[in-house]
């Protein structure tokens, strides 16, 4: 397993560092977002495999010819107190170190899981108090705000979208239509577990790039993907002015509480302070940049990625998640 283990560290490592990068400065994301989306996600699980099944081959080659087998011997340690002479001191750190990392992901991923339901049921609750049911549909309230506010708050049957009364004065009917089938595009595409998972892995490693980077697309993709859906009922126009509406609000309401705006409702993957004051809504980046990226996009459309080319992405994906995993099972891959 020699060779497996610093091939999966080559790999987490350029995973980690050009990568994503390289990816957050392309231009053909905004063409095919659903396609980048899913190369997010593969870049993101194969990072998280490689780092861990490096440490994790490491630490269990003088034990055993393959991870299964290094396992085995492993669990005979464990459980019936066999002898650990043949691991040294570095092998013995690196299990330990792959054993921590696992732990530390697993546990951020379910504590952010739960800060974002506590204060998405916090939000409800005020929401019971302050908000009315809208005329424009199930699921559809409006809070007494001057300011143009949309945003939608997940939660399954109870999910929510929510409407101020200044953004139905200021938007024509059609806007906002393309408002609503925006904010349940989120709902319907179910982007805050998007959302939660790459929030979660920020803060689970906030020194890595790739989560930084990854957040800020995948909320900008969102949005992007939330547009299009819209965009099937609605002219350009429209929506383009909706957005512009949205993101004229006054200086007193923050742009990152608008969630129609690029509006965010997960913690900060930095210190797990929820953007903008919208408790677990659902939402974009909250940054002007989102919003500039989905009008150029509007105003300036191109065609869609080429089907032979989103093969070839979607190909990369697969590789990306069979490379690891296959040097992880596979005996004897690589000795």
């Amino acid at each position: 397993m020699f060779w497996t283990s610093y091939l999966l560290a080559v790999l987490a490592i350029v995973l980690a560092w050009p990568v994503p990068i390289l990816l957050s400065r392309a231009q053909w994301p905004a063409r095919s977002p659903f396609t980048a989306m899913l190369l997010w996600q593969a870049i993101g699980l194969a990072g998280g495999l490689s780092m861990i099944g490096a440490m994790l081959v490491y630490g269990l080659e003088p034990i055993g010819d393959n991870l299964l087998a290094g396992l085995g011997a492993l669990a005979g340690m464990v459980l019936f107190n066999a002898p650990t002479t043949a691991l040294g001191f570095w092998h013995l750190f690196a299990l330990s170190a792959a054993a921590l990392l696992t732990a530390h992901l697993v546990f951020t991923l379910l504590l952010t899981y739960y800060r974002i339901e506590r204060q998405r049921r916090r939000h409800r609750e005020l929401l019971a108090l302050l908000a009315s049911p809208s005329t424009d549909g199930p699921g559809t309230v409006v809070i007494n705000h001057d300011s143009p506010v949309a945003y939608c708050l997940p939660g399954g049957a109870r999910s929510v979208t929510v409407l101020s009364d200044g953004l139905m004065a200021a938007l024509e009917p059609a806007e906002l239509r393309a408002v609503l089938i925006h904010e349940n595009a989120h709902l319907s595409q179910r982007h805050h577990l998007l959302l939660w998972a790459f929030a979660a892995w920020r803060q689970a490693l906030p020194w890595l790039p790739t989560t930084r980077l990854a957040q800020e697309a995948v909320s900008s993709l969102i949005e992007m993907l939330a547009d299009d859906v819209a965009l099937k009922t609605e002219s350009k126009a429209t929506l383009i002015k909706a957005i512009a509406i949205v993101a004229s609000g006054p200086s007193g309401v923050p742009a990152s509480r608008v969630a129609f705006n690029g509006g965010a409702g997960l913690p900060s993957a930095a210190d797990g302070i929820v953007d903008g004051g919208i408790q677990g809504a659902s939402g974009g980046a909250g940054s002007a940049g989102t919003t500039a990226s989905r009008v150029s996009r509007l105003l300036s459309p191109k065609d869609p990625l080429p089907a032979p080319l989103r093969a070839l992405v979607l190909a990369c994906c697969l590789l990306l998640l069979a490379v690891p995993t296959a040097l992880l099972i596979v005996p004897g891959l690589l000795g």
